[in-house]
């Protein structure tokens, strides 16, 4: 009788190789953290603007429809719902009126210190600051 041997074959990574997979998985992640952490605040300044800017165009055709800006005391609530002192209102913002990035009320303020109206976010620290975004930086 023939015997026969049988070699026993491995297959499999060894603890060193999947090691060095696992510290290049690591360093890879951290360039993509790094790279899209600024991101989200870009964004939402980003959005802010883009807000600011369609809540501007809003006003303005209430002041072509009723002669004057919203008061202060008014607000933006002006632009979704008929002031008692409205003339020729109609409804200005589609849904509810937007939140900055940050998930906060724009400010608006009639007459403004920067032009007729301001419109503002105090941006992430939610304080008025150099940093604020309002419709005077957006011309």
């Amino acid at each position: 009788m023939k015997q026969t041997h049988f070699r026993s074959v491995q297959s499999g990574f060894t603890l060193i190789e999947i090691m060095v997979v696992i510290v290049i998985l690591a360093i890879l992640a951290s360039f993509v953290i790094q790279n899209t952490a600024g991101m989200t605040d870009e964004a939402r300044i980003t959005k802010a603007k883009s807000d600011i800017s369609t809540l501007q165009n809003a006003l303005e055709m209430y002041k072509l429809n009723n002669y004057d800006y919203p008061t202060t005391e008014q607000g933006l609530q002006a632009l979704i719902e008929k002031p008692a002192d409205a003339k020729n209102w109609r409804r200005y913002v589609k849904g509810k009126l937007p939140k900055d990035g940050w998930g906060n009320d724009y400010q608006y303020l009639s007459p403004g210190s920067h032009g007729d109206f301001d419109l503002y976010s105090h941006g992430a620290d939610k304080q008025p600051s150099e940093d604020d975004i309002g419709n005077w930086d957006l011309n």
